[in-house]
């Protein structure tokens, strides 16, 4: 079993399962780590009882301060602190580092560097990105409308699904605040490239205009676009012609089945929030948004970002 060192929530899980006299090796069991790491704890932190103490990881910290080497110089801070600012997130700092050779530091130390801070009455734990709330509705009755000659996703090439080739496209909207404009976001599957253009309403024809105007530029890199089973996306069929590409259309209600689009759309709610209004977004925001996004390294790019990946791989395509 690999060595790891006992977390704060791992040492309160020894703390409440010994409580209830759990034996060693079911603790060990219970937590995945070795039995004689669980009676090694049991003995070092103690309270004045002879008791295993509820504050054994504040009394580790304690005993580890003046062992550990500063490792990370404040230089190298100073470029994390830089990488927050710029609202990457602690795990896309450390694999952008990690790209770039520069140096190595977990995403879970600045998480605690962050933490720290806040503590001693700093700001920087206000540029992690929230975690939005989800709430699943349940007995709402909904109805899937009909489009007419869509093809299921079932019957997409697999080649879309093993992400081994750049033109495969998904498509999706944000809604704004009480109707009106629309956003139509579209990602590329194998560099997670990322397109958004605003549509003045949700019908099909605007959505159409929106769709052929983002991709006309890149319709050598358009081979597929998979939608929802959504209305405004009725017009597919004249969108294959401008673009000369195929659509398909995920089941209903199965919106993991463009997983990447979705995954998007989160991240750019983090600049348009929900009950927002669309209406009065300027072109020059959009397209700040858009960079933000395609300039941000990614865990599932190896630390690349959408645009050094989709940019590098089709650059001869898009220079003929």
């Amino acid at each position: 079993m690999a060595y790891k060192q006992l977390t704060q929530e791992l040492r309160y899980q020894i703390y409440f399962l010994n409580q209830i006299e759990y034996l060693q090796k079911e603790i060990a069991l219970t937590i995945n780590v070795h039995p004689s790491t669980v009676s090694r704890e049991l003995r070092r932190h103690c309270d004045n009882n002879g008791k295993y103490s509820y504050e054994a990881h504040k009394m580790a910290l304690e005993k580890r301060k003046g062992k550990a080497k500063k490792r990370i110089s404040s230089e190298q801070w100073q470029t994390i602190i830089d990488y927050l600012r710029d609202e990457l997130s602690p795990e896309q700092i450390h694999i952008r580092l990690k790209h770039l050779k520069q140096f190595l530091v977990s995403h879970e130390w600045i998480y605690q560097y962050i933490l720290r801070d806040k503590n001693q009455g700093g700001s920087l734990y206000k540029y992690l990105r929230c975690k939005k709330k989800n709430r699943k509705r349940y007995g709402v009755k909904r109805h899937s409308t009909s489009i007419r000659n869509k093809v299921s996703i079932e019957e997409r090439p697999k080649i879309v699904d093993s992400r081994r080739r750049y033109g495969d496209w998904e498509a999706d909207t944000v809604i704004g605040h009480q109707g009106g404009a629309v956003l139509v976001t579209l990602v590329e599957r194998k560099s997670r490239l990322s397109l958004m253009g605003l549509s003045i309403n949700k019908t099909a024809q605007a959505v159409k205009d929106v769709i052929v105007k983002l991709l006309a530029s890149l319709s050598s890199c358009v081979h597929t676009l998979t939608y929802d089973n959504g209305s405004e996306f009725a017009q597919h069929e004249v969108i294959n012609e401008s673009l000369n590409c195929k659509s398909y259309f995920c089941h209903p209600f199965s919106s993991g089945e463009r997983g990447t689009n979705e995954n998007t759309n989160g991240l750019i709610r983090q600049y348009l929030p929900k009950k927002m209004s669309f209406n009065y977004i300027s072109k020059g925001y959009i397209q700040w948004i858009i960079d933000k996004l395609n300039n941000r390294p990614r865990k599932c790019l190896k630390g690349r970002t959408p645009n050094e990946v989709f940019f590098a791989g089709n650059r001869i395509a898009l220079a003929s």
